[in-house]
């Protein structure tokens, strides 16, 4: 049976576009359609959905209000249909923390991007969404971050993460229960479609985790016990600076804007950056997503005897996690709620 969707959004030309855009596809049917939020929730409770993509800007309840409605009375797969501005991008994280799903550019206004390319993320994005369990969703506590610094030398070990569709908020759990006194590195390579998306995230994530989160700058130095989220639209390599003592080093970040792909920035290219310069003291993590980006950069991060970590079934998207697995690339297959205390662990160790 194709995968039922309800559209909700204030513009009949976008509910036109979208309905045209999604029934192009045999394996999704949009049932109907609603032009503000308490319209839709009304309908929910008839129609039942698969799957409901949502606007931001709406008379009435707007974007967020109605997600928060639909996600306590009738909890769907939701994808939020965002434009491409700072101000939606905040709302957009912060849906994503409320229990959406994922989010895809709206085609309008200032947005470049092609009508088939937003076309085709969309369909992708539905039957994604279509299939997360909503159950599995893990809305993140916030935590009020103690006084916070970090030391620019002396990294022994360094963490990198690969992340995709559902990714912010499993990030979110695990930042926010990592302590104040982690002595490692963490870079994190989230495929986001706007550099704006990158920078909303970092500040979500730095106001409520012990750790201070950034988006990752070019020729920045890397320290301990700090976040860097490498900025969409670019890829991360790390480069040797000066030697700091025996088995220690001064390290900087490099990025390089690629525009040929959606996806950036690509975690292959960074996991393989950060195991060739710290080896056996790298700790790659794999969460959730579609695809199998990671499974090049897990395997160098193996082939120098660093420890892979790697999210189980309790991923909104098992897509990315599973081809890790059965490249047979993972030393610990863990579920959410134990990936913090792993990657501590692990650094430890």
């Amino acid at each position: 049976m194709p995968i039922k969707v309800l559209i909700v959004d204030d513009s009949l030309f976008m509910r036109t576009l979208v309905s045209d855009m999604l029934n192009s596809d045999p394996e999704i049917e949009v049932i109907d359609t609603a032009k503000n939020g308490a319209e839709a929730v009304n309908k929910i409770s008839k129609i039942r959905p698969d799957c409901i993509t949502l606007d931001l800007a709406m008379p009435g309840w707007d974007g967020l209000t109605t997600l928060k409605h639909i996600m306590n009375r009738y909890p769907t797969p939701v994808v939020i249909l965002s434009a491409y501005s700072r101000k939606d991008a905040d709302i957009t994280i912060e849906c994503l923390n409320a229990g959406a799903v994922s989010f895809v550019l709206k085609p309008s206004g200032e947005l470049s991007l092609d009508i088939k390319t937003v076309k085709a993320r969309l369909i992708k994005e539905i039957k994604a969404a279509a299939g997360v369990d909503v159950g599995k969703i893990r809305l993140p506590a916030c935590k009020k971050p103690e006084t916070r610094g970090r030391k620019l030398i002396g990294i022994s070990k360094i963490v990198v993460i690969g992340a995709s569709t559902g990714g912010p908020q499993i990030l979110a759990s695990i930042l926010t229960s990592i302590p104040s006194d982690f002595s490692a590195p963490i870079i994190i390579a989230q495929h986001i479609p706007s550099i704006f998306f990158t920078e909303s995230l970092a500040e979500h994530l730095n106001r409520n985790c012990e750790l201070p989160v950034t988006s990752a700058g070019n020729n920045e130095i890397i320290g301990c016990g700090a976040v860097y989220l490498v900025p969409s639209g670019f890829h991360l390599m790390l480069k040797r600076r000066t030697e700091v003592n025996k088995g220690t080093m001064e390290v900087s970040i490099s990025l390089s804007e690629d525009k040929s792909s959606i996806l950036t920035p690509s975690i292959d290219e960074i996991m393989e950056s950060v195991a060739s310069l710290y080896k056996e003291n790298t700790i790659g993590i794999i969460l959730t997503g579609m695809g199998n980006d990671g499974v090049l950069g897990m395997t160098a991060i193996k082939k120098y005897g660093g420890k892979t970590i790697v999210q189980d079934e309790s991923s909104l998207i098992f897509g990315m996690p599973k081809a890790v697995i059965e490249a047979g690339l993972a030393d610990k297959v863990l579920p959410a709620d134990q990936m913090a205390g792993a990657i501590v662990e692990a650094v430890r160790d």
